[in-house]
């Protein structure tokens, strides 16, 4: 996949920007005085797939990027390898840390229980964790989670308008209750709009097994076999897996729906027209929320939801194909917000 660092190197990129990046960044997780952005480094430790993916990781990465341009910040990049240990997961930590990257943001679930281990050795660092909340009450790790459910709800809402067979798809990446939310949402969507919907389910892992985040030739054969058997949209929540559905979709001559980000507009050429729509997470948006909080001097910590209400999730409209079926989509969100419509997570 483009962009994907060699499993095996998982090297450090020190990649320029507009500070020293040789400033040692020492403000305690809480204080209130402000860093020096000159003098900032920030240090984020990809999920499998790295920068590249055009999908969960790339959107951290583009709130990384954001912030280094606004705020004139180093950074420091690191990346999972597969199937690799909790131990390496806190070496990686460790080495941001003992770089003088502050803060440090751990990018997906699979790091909690290595951050759990690494944070209270470095009271000083800051440290975030995207999608994971069993660490909320350690003083210097915000916890930055989202409301996937939400968000997939909407697409659901969309795939069961554009369906003519009646019939559609999901693909998780690995079957945990992180990836269940963004199923149980899909279906609650779809079915608020045809209750008889069927609903094809297919996981391409399971724990400790993450590798179904990223291997298109998976996610090829999961929604083409969803095609075969029918069903003519098919929404992923698979990572870099995605992009082996969206071939499945164009060979089949059916549609996908993308997740994380806006994954219309980073694709080929020659499968953009089957991506309907996108279920957008705004990781960008959180890592780049707590960048500017350390820099601020207030660096968040705790726990720190980003759903519909909060402009968390969101659906793409960037393919104009999907333009008959947003003011469902739309109608359902404001009920959302309001507090009408509940959304499941299971």
């Amino acid at each position: 996949m483009t962009g994907l660092v060699a499993a095996a190197s998982a090297a450090v990129l020190v990649l320029g920007a507009c500070g020293d990046d040789g400033g040692d960044s020492t403000t305690p997780a809480g204080s209130s005085g402000s860093a020096t952005a000159g003098s900032t480094k920030v240090g984020l430790a990809y999920d499998i797939g790295g920068r590249g993916d055009k999908s969960f990781n790339d959107s951290a990465a583009a709130g990384l990027d954001k912030a280094v341009k606004d705020l004139g910040l180093g950074k420091t990049e690191l990346e999972a390898t597969e199937n690799e240990t909790d131990a390496q997961k806190e070496e990686r930590l460790r080495q941001l840390a003992d770089a003088g990257n502050n803060p440090i943001i751990a990018v997906g679930f699979a790091y909690a229980t290595a951050l759990g281990a690494v944070a209270p050795e470095y009271p000083k660092t800051s440290f975030a964790i995207i999608d994971d909340a069993t660490l909320a009450d350690v003083p210097n790790v915000a916890s930055l989670t989202f409301a996937e459910e939400q968000g997939s709800f909407l697409v659901g809402a969309i795939a069961a308008q554009a369906t003519k067979a009646n019939n559609i798809g999901f693909v998780g990446g690995v079957n945990t209750p992180l990836i269940q939310k963004f199923q149980a949402g899909y279906e609650a969507g779809a079915k608020a709009v045809k209750p008889d919907i069927k609903i094809q389910v297919t996981y391409l892992t399971q724990p400790p097994d993450f590798t179904g985040f990223n291997d298109p030739a998976k996610g090829q054969t999961a929604a083409a076999g969803m095609y075969d058997s029918g069903a003519d949209v098919v929404y992923h929540a698979a990572g870099g897996s995605g992009s082996g559905v969206f071939t499945a979709a164009k060979a089949a001559g059916k549609l996908a729906i993308g997740v994380d980000a806006d994954q219309y507009l980073g694709a080929a050429a020659d499968v953009k027209p089957v991506i309907l729509t996108s279920m957008i997470k705004k990781v960008d948006v959180a890592v780049y929320d707590m960048i500017k909080s350390y820099v601020d001097g207030k660096p968040l910590t705790g726990p720190k939801v980003y759903d519909l209400k909060a402009g968390g999730v969101a659906f793409a409209t960037s393919n104009s194909i999907v333009a008959p079926y947003t003011a469902t989509a739309e109608d359902y969100q404001k009920k959302i917000i309001a507090g009408t419509i509940t959304v499941p997570t299971s």
